[in-house]
């Protein structure tokens, strides 16, 4: 049984979000301890459990004390502990992808939320700004490695009570100055400005807010929910990935050798407004 079901959203109420990705992975658990024959219960988390943290993320590592950015990221948190409290009896794995995006050899992809969405107000040249810090970390990691590693994990018995990050980890990931040279290069767009989150929230936003209009005024209302991802010191170890996927050569590709392709499908599908013909 593999459960990857959950709401993305970082907006909604904590009773919501508990609703949905609490209540909801307990009652798959109850289901899952009655099955006869039961190989494996697969959880599929996120490696954002993780909350406000800095430094190495270790695997086996859960609630260290560690605050959480938005409600997503803390209901993901008590959902994981359930699911680790549920383990002692019963036979599973939890799996962490980081950030995912689309397709590392054709950068295809059916969402265009988290990293994409700035990256459109980038590249369309409605925003350069960047409330956060250029040495911050993005891990991301491709669709295709996440399903390759999700089939393989479930049926592995080595990954029996394991905890996986399936990320670019500290070898793989980028810094977010790497990917905005990179996307400024791809789209010719300026340089991105990087401005001290502190600052910008508490003067520069609000004054903003009362000069600004229209489609920039809603960039500046949408963006608020990114924020803190342009802040992330914090790198996630991939001890347990490297021994249980190494051996069969499932590695997730370095973030800046597929970048290109993400943003030509991205200019391809006009960000999801039109279908690409499959490669």
């Amino acid at each position: 049984m593999i459960h990857s079901a959950a709401t993305v959203r970082f907006d909604h109420t904590l009773e919501e979000a508990r609703r949905i990705n609490v209540e909801g992975t307990r009652r798959l658990l109850d289901f899952a301890s009655g099955a006869p024959r039961l190989r494996s219960m697969t959880y599929v988390g996120t490696a954002y459990v993780a909350g406000e943290r800095s430094g190495l993320v270790r695997e086996d590592e859960l609630q260290v004390g560690q605050g959480y950015r938005n409600t997503y990221e803390q209901t993901k948190a008590e959902a994981e502990a359930l699911v680790r409290s549920r383990l002692k009896s019963m036979p599973g794995v939890i799996l962490r992808p980081s950030i995912i995006v689309g397709d590392s050899q054709t950068g295809a992809t059916s969402s265009f939320k988290m990293m994409y969405w700035p990256l459109k107000i980038y590249a369309r040249r409605l925003w350069r700004t960047v409330p956060g810090f250029p040495d911050a970390v993005l891990d991301i990691v491709p669709v295709d490695y996440v399903a390759t590693a999700v089939a393989r994990l479930a049926f592995d018995d080595a990954a029996l009570g394991s905890t996986v990050h399936l990320c670019a980890g500290p070898r793989g990931s980028a810094t977010i100055q790497q990917i905005a040279r990179r996307a400024a290069e791809f789209f010719n767009a300026p340089e991105a400005r990087y401005v001290d989150p502190k600052l910008f929230f508490a003067a520069v936003r609000p004054l903003l807010f009362m000069t600004l209009w229209g489609r920039k005024r809603r960039v500046l209302r949408d963006g608020r929910a990114y924020r803190d991802y342009f802040t992330m010191r914090m790198q996630f170890d991939t001890t347990n990935a490297d021994r249980l996927l190494g051996p069969v050569g499932v590695y997730p590709p370095p973030v800046l050798d597929y970048l290109d392709r993400l943003f030509q499908y991205c200019v391809a599908s006009d960000w999801g407004r039109k279908s690409v013909p499959a490669q």
